[in-house]
């Protein structure tokens, strides 16, 4: 295979008459259709301008036009660049004004900010939908490669620096991340697979759209999270739940505020990715469930994959996992600042091409075939990985090393915090104080000096928090993983309050 639509197509041969995607605006398209709709959009956009190597950018949340939209820019040799409505206008005109794209389609009939953005662009019907679009603008396209190496979709993430970066993943990126996905969770073309992580996220694309794709499994998407309609859903039909921490702590206190200890309808299969497991909080996700919680690593220059866990329920594994088949994994200890801890590199056919127009930031996380994901990890003695950290996150306090996951795991094991964001905060003399952000199940839930015991007696003295901040909402990106670099400027006022 050399282009992602190609993994569609076998799903298509094999299982034509079978759900292919439902959405909240109550589409329903079997494959059969989806490939009709498919066709029909890739001569639209060709009439409208589309070439070989022009970018689609595609400003959406989750919907059908969206893999339309994607399939159908791979059959033409398209770049697609989804990005997510809920962004503001400001973030959207850089990321416009860096892709230079071609055409920009708004999803406009199920996103009410995409119709925002949209402004008096024309509504025409595209992709099974009224959608409105922008172009064609006069720009040169990128050259087409015959081989998997074409660049398939451009995904900006701003990581932990709020600079936004567009990352470019190859068609054999997207291939090998959806098949990788598919079978490490052993999916099937009967399963149902709950479709909330954006589509504009390379978690929600590769793991959850390009696997069910794979594999001819029927995929319900839904433009946001609800922790009551997800719960619903999971009581129905759903058999697979890919899915980020705070998501799961969502449902199951949705749960609990129904009187439910634990579904009456398991999941075949569960995930959660992009922060670690405390093990004490998985031991309850699994008691929920009734299956095993399988957790991994990765990031949007890896093709969401780096690491998967395969366990028992009931194993107590915090680590990160394997490496998928074919992926490797290092340490540069000399980032690391304790013994057998350094940076995680990784290499393989889940790496990036590179950042779209930036050959210096490439140049500094692509070296020797190897990727500098910047995070801090260690790799226990059965090879599984465990993430520790930032290597910029890390928090000096006192000579000692602090690593934000371990106190945010110990604040996250109280009945009353939904989650939290723990950052470190420098002070004259060259130490640092640590900020404990805690989102509260409730309002008043618990006082900060309840938490501040409940971590005194499980973390050591110079790991407890030096100030406990109960707030409302963390900052969050779409997939409802924390943006720490925004939660000093967000929670500005509590900060200057003593009390807060």
């Amino acid at each position: 295979m050399t282009r992602i639509h190609q993994l569609f197509d076998a799903a298509r041969a094999a299982h034509p008459d079978r759900p292919a995607l439902t959405d909240g605006s109550g589409r329903s398209l079997t494959y059969a259709a989806l490939d009709d709709l498919v066709r029909r959009a890739q001569g639209d956009l060709a009439a409208m301008g589309l070439r070989p190597g022009d970018r689609l950018l595609v400003v959406a949340e989750n919907a059908a036009p969206v893999p339309v939209l994607l399939l159908a820019a791979s059959r033409m040799d398209a770049v697609l660049v989804p990005v997510n409505a809920r962004m503001t206008a400001p973030e959207l005109a850089k990321i416009t004004a860096h892709t230079e794209p071609r055409l920009t389609v708004f999803l406009s009939d199920v996103s009410d900010p995409a119709r925002l953005h949209a402004g008096d662009a024309p509504t025409i019907t595209l992709a099974g939908a009224a959608l409105q679009v922008a172009g064609p603008f006069d720009v040169a396209p990128e050259q087409v490669e015959p081989q998997d190496a074409m660049t398939a979709v451009i995904l900006y993430t701003t990581g932990t620096t709020g600079t936004p970066k567009g990352v470019m993943l190859t068609h054999g990126n997207l291939i090998f991340g959806g098949e990788s996905s598919a079978r490490l969770r052993g999916m099937q073309a009967d399963d149902v697979i709950w479709g909330v992580l954006p589509l504009t996220h390379v978690f929600g694309l590769t793991s959850m759209l390009a696997a069910g794709l794979a594999t001819g499994a029927h995929i319900r998407l839904e433009p946001r999270f609800s922790a009551a309609q997800t719960l619903a859903a999971l009581q129905s039909d759903v058999t697979v739940l890919p899915a980020v921490p705070q998501m799961h702590a969502a449902i199951m206190a949705e749960a609990r505020g129904q009187g439910l200890d634990r579904l009456a309808r398991p999941l075949r299969y569960v995930s959660s990715g992009a922060a670690p497991l405390d093990p004490d909080w998985k031991r309850r996700a699994e008691a929920f469930y009734g299956i095993a919680l399988q957790n991994g690593y990765g990031m949007t220059e890896t093709t969401a994959g780096v690491t998967v866990t395969n366990n028992a329920i009931g194993d107590p594994d915090p680590s990160a996992g394997h490496p998928l088949p074919g992926v490797d994994i290092a340490l540069d200890e000399t980032v690391g600042r304790e013994p057998g801890t350094g940076e995680v590199l990784t290499r393989g056919p889940h790496i990036m091409r590179g950042y779209f127009r930036n050959d210096a930031a490439t140049a500094q996380v692509l070296r020797d075939g190897w990727m500098r994901t910047g995070d801090l990890g260690r790799i226990d003695a059965q090879g599984r990985l465990h993430i520790v950290g930032r290597c910029k996150e890390l928090i000096i306090r006192g000579g000692f090393n602090v690593y934000p996951p371990e106190v945010e795991a110990a604040l996250n094991d109280h009945p009353a915090v939904l989650q939290t964001a723990v950052i470190g905060c420098p002070r004259d003399g060259g130490d640092e104080d640590i900020l404990a952000f805690c989102q509260l199940v409730a309002p008043d839930a618990v006082t900060a000096q309840a938490l501040a015991q409940h971590a005194a007696e499980r973390l050591s003295a110079y790991k407890r928090p030096t100030r406990i901040i109960l707030t409302g909402p963390l900052p969050a990106a779409a997939t409802g993983k924390v943006l720490k670099h925004r939660l000093t400027q967000h929670f500005a006022d509590l900060l200057k309050d003593p009390a807060g």
